[in-house]
């Protein structure tokens, strides 16, 4: 169960200092998180403790670069431009929380009776061209090219009653993140010996597995498997690996894919800031248009092209409404 524990502990995330259990932490997670086979190549710990360094320093400070949590309540969604840009209405918002698979199995098991809880909203910005009304002095123009801005694919990540707790786990999604890229790389290498084919085809399920139990900013469809199953096919997989074995070269090959991606972590996953000026109605305007709200957002991206908006939100679990099951909603679609 060790993959699903954080490596960052209380005080030990200052960028730059980090106690060396933390850094042989890392480090091990790492391989664990590719390819656990590096661990017969002589100096492995030397090859990315350099990396893993600068990959924590990346970490840690793109989380602490995150801003408070915006309180995320009835009253927020009218007050704040970007609770208005993001959701329709306070009442959408709320929903969604409530929908929200992350957040209900938290409030339902270990943060019970909770007063509030921090989490860290993501969205797809999605733009598109479509044709408007507009106001001309007096006169209204219709068939006007408009830009719309919308968001979809809301998702909380990492809810815990603790702001010092959401981040920590923030940071090993991050750290995690990077691995997950660093698999990628892995899987994607061209191979033409049946031997190292079925290898790939293992490290291509470990991959999906660890995207499927969190490890990655992205969405995942389906359930989210039980910690302790999951851990068992990744260990399926890891034996399956050691069974098959690998040539040095390969091996080699692997750590230094790891490695580089380590060590360039700051061109792997980043924030960016977007400008935004819309109206009430997300179609965006100039910016001396009196009907132009100025929203400022971070939008996270990561190596592959993936793009999301974060929210970093404070969410008062009593002003949720009551979760639906799906029978009921069910019900309340077709009849």
């Amino acid at each position: 169960m060790k993959l699903f524990q954080s490596i960052f502990g209380r005080g030990q995330e200052t960028r730059g200092r980090y106690p060396e259990s933390l850094i042989e932490a890392a480090i091990e997670r790492a391989v664990d998180g590719t390819d656990p086979r590096l661990r017969v190549l002589p100096g492995y710990r030397k090859r990315l403790r350099g990396p893993v360094l600068h990959a924590a320093d990346h970490v840690v400070a793109l989380v602490d670069a995150i801003p408070a949590p915006l309180p995320a309540g009835s009253s927020g969604h009218g007050t704040d431009p970007r609770l208005a840009a993001v959701f329709a209405s306070s009442a959408d918002m709320l929903a969604l929380f409530a929908r929200d698979r992350a957040l209900a199995e938290r409030l339902s098991g270990p943060d019970r009776g909770a007063a509030q809880i921090t989490a860290l909203l993501l969205a797809e910005r999605m733009e598109r061209n479509v044709l408007g009304m507009d106001l001309a002095g007096e006169s209204v123009r219709r068939e006007v090219a408009q830009v719309a801005v919308s968001f979809s694919g809301h998702r909380l990540l990492d809810p815990r009653p603790s702001e010092e707790e959401s981040r920590r786990q923030l940071k090993r999604r991050a750290f995690d993140h990077l691995l997950t890229l660093a698999l990628t790389k892995i899987t994607e290498r061209r191979v033409e010996r049946a031997d190292l084919t079925r290898q790939r085809d293992l490290l291509r399920r470990k991959l999906t597995a660890l995207k499927r139990g969190g490890w990655t900013f992205e969405q995942t469809g389906g359930d989210r498997p039980d910690e302790a199953a999951l851990a068992v096919e990744l260990d399926a997989i890891t034996g399956q690996l050691s069974t098959l074995g690998a040539d040095d070269a390969v091996l080699a090959g692997h750590l230094d894919l790891l490695a580089g991606v380590l060590e360039t972590a700051e061109r792997r996953l980043w924030v960016e800031e977007v400008s935004l000026y819309l109206d009430s109605m997300n179609i965006q305007r100039d910016p001396g248009d009196p009907s132009a709200r100025h929203i400022v957002l971070q939008e996270l991206h990561n190596a592959q092209g993936r793009r999301a908006v974060l929210l970093p939100l404070a969410i008062v679990p009593a002003e949720l409404p009551e979760r639906e099951d799906l029978v009921t909603a069910a019900q309340r679609y077709l009849y």
